[in-house]
């Protein structure tokens, strides 16, 4: 059996990563470089870096701080926001991203994903969806930083990205982002019953037992940690800890 993942996530805005809840009420929390190390220093298998803002303020990914930041790592990077088009692909790749994220452009245009895994492959392209529960129980899918709604469902709109080339789904609960309250285990289970890539959860983990849940309940590959982290509730070790202990798979560093 693989080992599942745990990934940092670094949502940077104005060259500063925040936090917020539910996409909302972002504060500071600090350097993304730094934090960066921190975070791979203490275990994580992986980092996710989003420039939250780049997509409603129309702009390019900031591409000399992912330079800065993949200089220092060693563990998979992955790179979103404000990424339209192939080329923006190719230009964070040659920052030093090993996978780019795509949320707002895909929704747009869809062949932006086939076209990016065409020329870069499969696994370097991420689909990332911003999921919101309707009154209906299904999600819906929204754009740009959450703020914008769409008619597409997110569950049809995940299987469709696969299909279309990317390579993994980084699937973030609206209703849970910064609630502390647990991931959405029905959407993840939701997404990853219908998709054959890897399926990373997002959104509301308020504890190590959480990204336990997510990775056998929820059947996520992998889970996405930020304000836990940030905040001192818990640590990438402790979570491993846990994860170990409910017979997870994980990846232990080469000193361990």
């Amino acid at each position: 059996m693989l080992s599942r993942r745990v990934i940092v996530c670094l949502d940077v805005r104005d060259r500063r990563v925040v936090k917020g809840v539910r996409f909302e009420r972002l504060r500071d929390v600090g350097d993304p470089v730094a934090l960066a190390q921190r975070y791979e220093a203490e275990g994580a298998d992986e980092i996710t870096f989003l420039d939250v803002s780049a997509s409603a303020e129309g702009r390019g990914t900031l591409l000399e701080v992912v330079r800065a930041t993949a200089e220092r790592l060693y563990v998979p990077l992955t790179v979103g926001g404000g990424v339209r088009t192939a080329d923006d692909v190719g230009a964070a790749l040659r920052a030093g991203a090993d996978k780019v994220s795509i949320n707002s452009a895909a929704v747009a245009d869809p062949d932006v994903l086939s076209r990016s895994a065409d020329r870069f492959g499969s696994q370097c392209v991420v689909a990332s969806i911003d999921a919101l529960r309707g009154s209906s129980g299904s999600w819906t899918v929204h754009t740009h930083g959450g703020s914008r709604p769409t008619s597409l469902d997110a569950v049809e709109w995940a299987q469709r990205c696969a299909s279309l080339g990317a390579g993994e789904i980084l699937l973030t609960s609206i209703d849970r982002d910064g609630s502390l309250a647990g991931y959405d285990l029905d959407l993840t289970r939701a997404v990853a019953r219908v998709v054959s890539v890897p399926v990373v959860a997002s959104g509301g983990a308020g504890s190590a037992r959480h990204v336990a849940e997510v990775l056998t309940e929820g059947g996520a590959d992998a889970a996405l940690v930020a304000g836990i982290l940030h905040d001192g509730v818990t640590t990438v070790q402790a979570i491993k800890e846990q994860m170990e202990a409910d017979a997870i798979p994980v990846r232990r560093a080469a000193n361990d």
